[in-house]
């Protein structure tokens, strides 16, 4: 049992760790290793709150009388997916923003984008550990694996280009005082209602449709973050935060 444990540690981190040296490899001024392993963790911890916040919300749309379809709109995408990327921003907005190491745009995307792969650690971790006691090892190792490769891909890169496309929000704002505000909930509304739209197509919709939406869903993403980086490393400086 111990040993089990242990296997879906490991391989519920892995697909994090894994995006997290690749992220890191877009900052030319690497980040202190301390800095990144407090925010990695802050980004871990929060995922128990944000869980009970949703058992919680998820308990009071049961009360509302609302159609099957609305009750679904709302869960996947104010339920779990507002929840999930208000709570990565808040240990950003917390713990890094006023962070003497934070000077270039850049910086707050690879931060974003740490907060939330400590998140999708811990909720993978969380996600692998539910059949323990109940398969043989030859069925949890090819599991195990073949979920880590599945969330590797989709939930775990998600994660890391919903908050990396808030973090750009962020990051563009500082230099457009005028609409700081717009530019941070636009960034916002992106991340959550492609989220949720990627959360929605893969548990309710059937069909092509349920693999076709997420896969156009992550390459979208993967197209504005990547250009994102692009943008925010030929522009440098940054005085003191207020997001």
């Amino acid at each position: 049992m111990d040993f089990y444990i242990i296997i879906y540690i490991f391989f519920g981190i892995l697909p994090s760790l894994t995006w997290l040296s690749y992220y890191l490899t877009k900052d030319l001024h690497p980040e202190p290793k301390k800095m990144i392993l407090k925010i990695f963790l802050w980004g871990a911890f929060i995922t128990l709150p944000v869980f009970f916040v949703q058992i919680g919300l998820t308990s009071l749309l049961g009360e509302i009388n609302i159609g099957p379809m609305a009750q679904s709109i709302v869960y996947w995408f104010l339920i779990i997916s507002l929840t999930e990327e208000l709570f990565k921003y808040l240990v950003v907005k917390i713990k890094v923003m006023n962070s003497p190491h934070l000077d270039e745009p850049v910086d707050i995307m690879i931060y974003m984008v740490v907060a939330a792969l400590g998140f999708a650690a811990l909720e993978n971790v969380l996600y692998l550990l539910s059949p323990i006691g109940q398969m043989s090892f030859d069925q949890v190792i090819y599991r195990t694996m073949f979920i880590g490769l599945i969330r590797f891909v989709g939930a775990t890169f998600l994660h890391t280009l919903c908050s990396a496309v808030i973090g750009y929000a962020m990051a563009i704002s500082l230099f457009d005082q005028k609409n700081k505000m717009l530019e941070f909930i636009s960034g916002l509304t992106v991340a959550v209602v492609l989220h949720g739209l990627y959360d929605f197509s893969i548990m309710t919709l059937s069909g092509n449709m349920k693999f076709v939406i997420p896969i156009i869903i992550i390459l979208t993403l993967a197209f504005l973050v990547f250009s994102g980086f692009e943008k925010l490393k030929k522009m440098k400086g940054i005085t003191k935060l207020n997001i």
